[in-house]
C-alpha cells in the first residue's frame, strides 16, 4: 500500500511524528535515540565537537524503516540527540558525579545506567568519553528534562493510549541501532529485546523473531539488549500494551567510522520494513490481539 507520510513536529522541535493521524492500525514505531539537532548552548557546554557527539545517536534509524512509514504506519522520532538528553531512561536517573548541588529525593542516583554514566541527562558517551569538562547545574538538567523528556513521553503515551482504545491493545515498536563490534561476543543482525518475557505477549516475539529471520537477518533475543526503560515502562502485556525493542546492527546499513549510509542500506531498509510487514500481517491473521475489522484490512493492503 503506497502512501504520502504525513509529518507532524512539536512546537518546540521535541519530535516529529509521521502519519500521526492514521489510527488504523494498532502498531507505532518509536525511535528515541535518532535525533542529530543540537541546541548551541549544548555544543557550547560541551567539551567535545558535534562529530563526536553523533556517535551516541542510533543515526539514521528512522530512515531504515522509511518504506514502513510510506505503508501507513506512524513512527514518532526525537528531534534532539541523546548525548543532550537521553528519552530511553527514568526521568530522574540522574548522575551525581555529573550534576552540581543537591538532587531531587525521588532521583534515581544508584541505577546501572547512572552507574555506566548514562543516565537521563548522559555524563558520558561511548567508551567513558565525558561529554563535558566540569559539572552542569541541577537546573540546567531539569530545565531540558521538563523541556524535552516530558513533551516526549506525554505525546508518546498519548499515540498509544489512542491506539489502545481504538483497537483493544497496542504494539510499540522502539527502534535502536547497535555498534557490530563487541569484545565478548560475536553480535547478531538483530536483538530482539522484550524484558525477558514481561514487556510484550510471548506470541507476539514469536511471530517477530520469525518475521526477521525470514527477511535474512540473524537474530537473537534478549542478548545483550533486552530493552529499556521504554520498553519496560510501556510494555504491560497484561493490559494489552505489548512494547518490543528492536536493535539492528550499524554494519548493515553504515559506515561506522565515517558515520555514513552504506551502499547496502537501501536493501536493508526495505529487507527490514518487509519483516515488519510480515510481524503486523501474522499478528493480525493470528487473531493475537482481538483488532477491529478496519485494522485487520488495513494491515493486509500494507502488505501488497
Amino acid at each position: 500500500m503506497a502512501a504520502t507520510p504525513k509529518s507532524e513536529s512539536s512546537a518546540e522541535g521535541v519530535y516529529t511524528i509521521e502519519n500521526a493521524t492514521s489510527l488504523e492500525t494498532p502498531f507505532f514505531l518509536n525511535s528515541p535515540h535518532s535525533g542529530d539537532m543540537f541546541p548551541p548552548d549544548f555544543l557550547a557546554r560541551s567539551q567535545l565537537r558535534r562529530e563526536v557527539l553523533r556517535k551516541a545517536s542510533d543515526l539514521y534509524v528512522e530512515r531504515l524503516f522509511a518504506p514502513a512509514v510510506a505503508a501507513g504506519l506512524p513512527l514518532m522520532r526525537a528531534r534532539l540527540p541523546r548525548s543532550y538528553l537521553d528519552l530511553n531512561r527514568e526521568p530522574l536517573e540522574l548522575d551525581p558525579r555529573l550534576i552540581a548541588g543537591v538532587l531531587p529525593a525521588e532521583a534515581n542516583t544508584r541505577s546501572l545506567r547512572v552507574a555506566g554514566g548514562l543516565g537521563t541527562v548522559p555524563r558520558v558517551i561511548g567508551d567513558q568519553i565525558e561529554i563535558y569538562a566540569g559539572k552542569i547545574s541541577l537546573e540546567e538538567a531539569l530545565t531540558r528534562i521538563d523541556q524535552a523528556y516530558v513533551p516526549y513521553h506525554m505525546r508518546l503515551h498519548r499515540e498509544l493510549a489512542l491506539r489502545h482504545a481504538r483497537h483493544g491493545a497496542v504494539v510499540l515498536l522502539d527502534l535502536h541501532s547497535m555498534p557490530s563490534q563487541s569484545v565478548s561476543r560475536v553480535m547478531p543482525d538483530i536483538v530482539l529485546g522484550d524484558r525477558f518475557g514481561g514487556s510484550c505477549a510471548a506470541p507476539l516475539m514469536v511471530a517477530a523473531e520469525k518475521a526477521f529471520r525470514g527477511a535474512g537477518f540473524r537474530v537473537e533475543r534478549n542478548q545483550p539488549y533486552a530493552g529499556g526503560y521504554i520498553t519496560e515502562h510501556y510494555g504491560r502485556p497484561d493490559l494489552g500494551w505489548h512494547a518490543l525493542q528492536i536493535e539492528v546492527s550499524r554494519a548493515l546499513y553504515m559506515d561506522e567510522a565515517r558515520l555514513e549510509m552504506n551502499a547496502g542500506f537501501v536493501g536493508v531498509a526495505e529487507a527490514l520494513s518487509g519483516a515488519i510487514a510480515d510481524l503486523v500481517v501474522s499478528v493480525a491473521e493470528t487473531k493475537l490481539f482481538d483488532f477491529h475489522k478496519t485494522a485487520l484490512q488495513f494491515l493486509q493492503k500494507a502488505a501488497e
